[in-house]
């Protein structure tokens, strides 16, 4: 089970459409555009748009704070637009 962190705050439980990994296609539906992958430090990964700060996405707090958390982010770097979580064996 993969967690969609939107913007506003609202966490969504989502799974892939084929039960089993995600496919490019939905995972650039639920960031908004091309994905970039950010390795989390226990076997997770942040799926977030490349282009959230080129696109002036808004700033995901959330998906911030846990990045930054699992020393994923340069200081004072930042997560832009909605991002999912998921184990990174989801994605193929």
């Amino acid at each position: 089970m993969a967690t969609l962190l939107k913007t506003d705050g609202i966490r969504t439980e989502v799974e892939p459409k084929n039960g089993t990994n995600f496919q490019l296609e939905e995972l650039q539906k639920f960031v908004g555009g091309y994905i970039e992958i950010i390795q989390l430090n226990d076997g997770r990964i942040m799926v977030v748009n490349e282009e959230g700060k080129l696109q002036s996405l808004e700033m995901n707090d959330e998906a911030t704070e846990i990045a930054t958390e699992h020393h994923a982010l340069f200081n004072g770097d930042w997560i832009c637009g909605d991002v999912l979580i998921c184990n990174e064996r989801e994605v193929q």
